[in-house]
């Protein structure tokens, strides 16, 4: 297949996914080879939620939503004009993936598929129902494809083992990732390791910025990379306007992982005699890590926001990305909205596939 016709077919597969939104999931009558996909990704939805606390139905299908909104003509254009795929050798890339949120692994099976390489993939057991289903749709519009895609099954006595690859993406924790650069040594590798997001405030934002800042820390119960787990402020920093705004994610509370997590973690710090401030569905807590636990923010206040931000570029192996109004910074509301081209880690993954391996 040309690089042309794999992205009509990614297309095709935006409009797929297009069917399942938040506000309404809506059959589309002609739509190629809908069925039984569109049943079936009914079916392992409704399993998903199940298999995985986290994964409520209304997470679940804002990841479908935002990949639909992904995969357009438009969006794949610009994604993939800035490469050459004309001296791809193909090869049998491995995918190790993650299950923190719904089709964490996605984007790493998108470039491995587009750039015309076979992906044999290795799901976590917490997110392997769902891309399934979508691999045997593509594989249902684009025959051809067939054999460019394996996914190993996570058997009842433990995962397949992966063999007989010639590179590897592999994504997990600081810990994983040791012993993915050793096992994989001999391979060439993108792997990746624990990143978490930030958000600089200067004490002008809007109340709607606020509100926005909301969704990056809430949705996906803050499991992501991109999910804000650490507050700038400055040293005088009311935070009434804060709590304010987002105080309409106060249902959260009422998810039993999220309560339970959030009960610990205040005995916890309150037993440890930290300082506190909480709402009653979100601890706020001074700390210089980036990575906070569920159900809970860290902050920190700075002086002068130029020696901030060159404090983050010597942080920038911790950070995914970081949320405010400055000129490189994304927009508060946005972490959970990222580009094809806005690579995990800021490791180009579709250069690697062409140009390395």
């Amino acid at each position: 297949m040309t690089i042309e016709q794999r992205m009509e077919k990614l297309e095709k597969l935006g409009k797929f996914l297009g069917q399942f939104k938040i506000s309404g999931i809506q059959k589309e009558e002609d739509l190629s080879h809908n069925e039984p996909y569109f049943s079936e990704m009914l079916a392992q939805i409704e399993a998903a939620v199940h298999h995985n606390g986290w994964f409520t139905k209304e997470n679940v299908l804002f990841s479908l939503e935002q990949w639909a909104k992904a995969l357009t003509g438009e969006q794949l254009q610009k994604w993939l004009s800035r490469y050459d795929f004309k001296n791809v050798t193909p090869k049998t890339v491995g995918i190790i993936m993650a299950g923190n949120i719904p089709l964490v692994g996605f984007h790493d099976f998108l470039s491995v598929v587009v750039s015309g390489h076979k992906a044999l993939v290795k799901q976590s057991s917490n997110d392997q129902l769902l891309l399934p289903v979508i691999a045997d749709y593509l594989t249902a519009i684009a025959p051809e494809l067939k054999n460019k895609i394996e996914i190993l099954p996570n058997a009842a006595d433990g995962p397949s083992k992966m063999t007989n690859f010639d590179a590897v993406i592999a994504t997990g924790s600081n810990n994983t990732a040791r012993y993915f650069e050793y096992y994989f040594s001999g391979k060439p590798s993108v792997i990746r390791k624990n990143r978490n997001s930030a958000a600089i405030l200067t004490g002008k934002e809007s109340k709607e910025e606020l509100s926005a800042l909301a969704e990056d820390i809430f949705r996906y119960y803050g499991l992501g990379c991109r999910n804000v787990s650490k507050l700038y402020v400055p040293q005088d920093y009311d935070f009434t306007s804060f709590f304010e705004a987002i105080y309409s994610w106060n249902p959260i509370i009422n998810q039993a992982k999220y309560a339970n997590n959030y009960d610990y973690n205040k005995a916890v710090y309150l037993m440890s005699q930290y300082q506190l401030l909480e709402n009653g569905f979100l601890i706020l807590k001074e700390d210089k890590s980036m990575s906070s636990p569920i159900a809970t923010l860290f902050y920190e206040k700075y002086e002068d926001r130029e020696k901030l931000e060159e404090e983050l570029k010597l942080r920038r192996e911790e950070i995914q990305c970081i949320v405010g109004n400055g000129a490189s910074e994304i927009k508060f509301g946005e972490t959970q909205h990222p580009n094809l081209w806005d690579y995990a880690d800021n490791v180009d993954t579709l250069q690697f596939l062409t140009e390395k391996i």
